[in-house]
């Protein structure tokens, strides 16, 4: 839509507030609301004041004021606020230079898009993510000085097949056996239906929805793919009703990628191309018919895959997931239709549907830092002509210790991969995409508020493993 026709819309759908959505650096949707009389074509050049020093990783109090500008084109009815209400996702700028503010996750999916473009390698860039999520019916937990739990349940859970449930009628998924039963013994169905049908309310093209593998609700919704910034605007709108409908029928959404121990993590693998003048530059002649095109772009992602980790795998959480013996991808090699490699070539029908699939990231990613980033890795290797090296057509999780051993791998955790950012950035500064200050920026917010907190304090096993020492 244009501005004149969302204020047309407005008028049609009777909308009597407008909220406003934008991303914070780390990666939750924010927002504010105003009433509708507060809206005119000249809002979408001029934004609306707000303090930028209140959200996290973004400005000190004494240089706060920011602007967000709504973007038109994706002017949305929300499906959850009892009034009518209309629903803008919007960039951040800042209100004195009018330009766009570099911490801003959109602004930095923009610019991605835009060097792209600049490299003439390409003209549009396709993602597909799979957000994989858990449901719950109760989660508590608690961390102070002297104490610390967590606790999760889900009526699914293996856990609870010997709970009194007057009556307990069985039916629960095994651990790693959640891929895919039918109901009963799959009990989301109604649910999952409900989360499609709000997903299409809002303009989302969803393909699939099914439960995964492990036990306790977990679930996976699929929606078609698109172009960079549309899909991390898509996603962001995923998450929000995900958890809305849960939420709307006493139920409970995670995306944090490993909330139970002992069976599969949830991950969101990419599926990615890079197009020109409406041609597949992945399409090709080679192994799994790649383009030497697509070849480079897996050695750039394969190169950068450590210093990738602290973006496509942002929480120390992550790292309870990446382990291998879950189908997590922690081994940097490529294969065709091999889950236990980091990067697959998933079979197509016609050279439209060539594309390389980057399963080590997880949901608990900022969506448009995560692919910004891959899509940066990936040209780096076409730019640079890398070579990935022969593919690795085997089971890798079944190789012997000592050809295991020489098979490269993703960052062990958040600490390793910061670190490894720090060192390899180079990549994703070009085209000023990434700023050194937005890498110096994460890096030290992660390492402050998340990586220190969790390396400092005690956890529950840890009394199990050594309190009578």
């Amino acid at each position: 839509m244009t501005p004149k026709q969302v204020m047309e819309f407005v008028k049609e759908k009777n909308i009597q507030m407008v909220d406003y959505k934008f991303l914070d650096f780390i990666g939750v949707w924010q927002h504010v609301t105003v009433p509708v009389c507060e809206l005119s074509e000249d809002t979408f050049e001029d934004g609306l004041g707000f303090d930028g020093s209140s959200i996290r990783g973004w400005q000190p109090i004494h240089n706060s004021d920011m602007a967000i500008v709504p973007d038109p084109a994706t002017a949305k009815l929300d499906p959850f606020i009892k009034v009518p209400t209309l629903s803008l996702i919007c960039n951040i700028f800042d209100p004195i230079t009018k330009e766009g503010y570099t911490r801003d996750p959109r602004f930095i999916a923009q610019k991605a898009e835009a060097y792209l473009k600049s490299t003439g390698i390409g003209d549009t860039v396709f993602f597909g993510p799979e957000p994989e999520f858990f449901i719950f019916d109760d989660v508590r937990f608690d961390s102070s000085c002297n104490q610390s739990f967590y606790s999760v349940d889900s009526s699914e859970g293996i856990w609870n097949s010997g709970r009194e449930e007057f009556p307990n009628l069985g039916y629960k998924p095994r651990h790693k056996e959640g891929y895919f039963p039918c109901a009963p013994t799959d009990s989301l169905v109604d649910l999952r239906n409900e989360m499609v049908q709000v997903c299409q309310s809002v303009g989302m093209h969803i393909e699939a929805a099914h439960h995964e593998v492990a036990t306790g609700g977990q679930c996976e919704i699929d929606f078609k793919f698109d172009s960079l910034v549309n899909t991390g605007d898509t996603l962001q709108w995923f998450k929000y009703i995900i958890k809305n409908v849960a939420v709307r029928n006493g139920k409970t959404v995670t995306f944090m990628p490993k909330p139970l121990f002992g069976d599969n993590g949830s991950g969101m693998h990419c599926h990615v191309s890079i197009w020109k003048d409406g041609a597949n530059t992945f399409a090709g002649d080679g192994y799994a018919g790649l383009s030497k095109t697509a070849m480079y772009f897996i050695g750039g992602i394969m190169k950068h895959a450590k210093a990738l980790c602290a973006f496509t795998n942002p929480s120390t959480n992550s790292y309870k997931r990446l382990v291998p013996g879950y189908e997590a991808p922690v081994n940097l090699a490529y294969s065709s239709r091999n889950r236990s490699a980091a990067l697959r070539i998933p079979q197509a029908s016609s050279p439209k549907g060539k594309r390389v699939e980057y399963r080590t990231p997880d949901p608990s990613s900022n969506g448009y830092l995560c692919m910004s980033a891959i899509l940066m890795a990936g040209l780096d290797g076409i730019e640079n002509k890398i070579d990935p090296g022969q593919p690795l057509d085997k089971d890798i999780y079944g190789l012997p210790p000592e050809e295991l051993a020489t098979i490269p791998s993703v960052a062990g955790s958040l600490e390793e991969a910061l670190a490894c950012l720090k060192e390899d950035h180079a990549f994703l500064l070009k085209g000023d995409v990434f700023t050194e200050d937005v890498i110096d920026k994460w890096i030290r917010y992660k390492t402050e508020s998340e990586v220190d907190p969790v390396r400092m304090r005690p956890v529950p096993l840890e009394f199990a493993l050594y309190y009578d020492c």
